[in-house]
């Protein structure tokens, strides 16, 4: 990402999302849409799935030409718009070509993590993407493909056009509209500062700023005993197989969903909040280009979950291209064994345990973390008293996208 001074230089593709006021008869209308979608989604895994153990390739144009001959059998598929089975295709072979690059090849392609899988019809919330052919804006409302008016509410008003909407329904049955807009960058005042960002479990984020650290804001402990009664009460009602729901089933896991919504709204608010402020003082931004993944078969697994460091990091990413701000994303390889001050490197990896850093180079003694967060300035090149003295050799550092 490169500076942005210019009010009319383009900050990229934006998402606005408003709450939809969806009457019985546009309900209707669109859980039916999303079970012909549903199905021609199960169709492509089945297509996929056949076409490894046959060793043949089932590309985007492969399913198309499915997708062609599937509407032209069944009158009920023909019934559907075009644009969001369409669509379904492309998120399909998007999603399974990221996860044939991310897996090991040897593995089945139906055992493989982040396969696509086969959508249940209970367990599946309705998604439905149209692009700028498949809807439009008349009086304020949202007209779709095949005559479904839903009424949007307007919290804010639109910065343009948009290119693509999606419609989805979350997990306490309240359905969205989310317009993809291109904006503009909102330049903030130059400050010719720069900061170095580390990712933690006991701090989610150590700058290299005191006061800009975030603390852990632990909302999931502060309600996991009211979250845990709800799934207890949903164990004891939890009907058998091949029986309907009971209501007070039903009861008890809306109000978990309300608790774990909330939860959610909570992290991105405080994410949010951090992030504004960091971008406000800081020209450029250093920070570590961490996927905690590994952290869900830890120990650590529910205080790190709870840290929500990937929603953090995805909301500073967004606040600083919404600013005009440089983001360099530093590979985390070795960012705990280097020094900030000459940048030596340690001959065995620290354990979690010892949380000052000391160097046997230069002897520098300080926190853990915050050591790490000099380091990925370092790497970045924006410490000019470390940069000359910094490992040439180090992991690549990119700038996000």
């Amino acid at each position: 990402m490169t500076t942005a001074r210019d009010p009319q230089e383009r900050a990229g593709l934006t998402r606005f999302t408003y709450r939809l006021r969806v009457s019985s008869t546009a309900m209707t209308a669109l859980v039916s849409e999303w079970d012909r979608g549903r199905w021609v989604w199960n169709q492509c895994v089945a297509m996929s799935r056949s076409a490894y153990k046959a060793g043949e390739e089932c590309g985007p144009a492969r399913l198309d030409k499915s997708l062609t001959g599937w509407r032209g059998e069944h009158g009920w598929l023909r019934a559907g718009g075009s644009v969001p089975q369409q669509q379904i295709i492309r998120d399909f072979a998007k999603s399974r070509g990221k996860a044939l690059k991310d897996v090991k090849a040897q593995m089945p392609v139906c055992q493989r993590a982040g396969m696509p899988r086969f959508k249940k019809k209970n367990l599946a919330d309705p998604t439905l993407n149209y692009t700028r052919r498949g809807f439009r804006l008349k009086d304020g409302r949202l007209h779709l493909a095949g005559g479904i008016v839903l009424t949007v509410v307007w919290s804010r008003d639109l910065p343009a056009e948009p290119s693509s909407v999606r419609v989805y329904r979350d997990s306490l049955g309240h359905w969205y509209a989310s317009f993809v807009v291109e904006t503009e960058t909102q330049p903030l005042l130059a400050t010719g500062a720069a900061v170095g960002i580390d990712w933690g479990v006991k701090e989610t984020a150590t700058t290299t700023s005191d006061t800009h650290d975030l603390s852990h804001p632990e909302h999931g402990k502060k309600a996991a005993r009211k979250l845990a009664g709800y799934q207890r009460m949903m164990a004891r009602r939890k009907p058998k197989l091949g029986q309907a729901a009971s209501k007070g089933y039903r009861k008890a896991r809306r109000e978990a969903a309300k608790v774990q919504k909330k939860i959610a709204r909570q992290r991105q608010d405080t994410a949010r909040k951090w992030a504004k402020r960091v971008v406000t003082d800081f020209d450029q931004i250093a920070v570590e280009d961490f996927r905690p993944k590994f952290l869900a078969k830890s120990t650590m697994a529910r205080k790190a979950a709870d840290a929500a460091i990937a929603t953090t990091k995805r909301e500073l990413i967004n606040m600083a291209r919404k600013h005009g701000r440089v983001i360099h994303l530093v590979h985390p390889a070795h960012t705990t064994m280097d020094c900030g001050n000459c940048g030596a490197r340690t001959k065995h990896a620290l354990p979690l345990s010892e949380r000052t850093y000391m160097c046997t180079a230069c002897g520098a003694v300080s926190p853990r973390d915050k050591n790490s967060a000099r380091v990925m300035l370092v790497r970045a090149g924006l410490n000019p008293a470390g940069v000359e003295r910094g490992r040439p050799d180090g992991p690549p550092v990119r700038q996000a996208a």
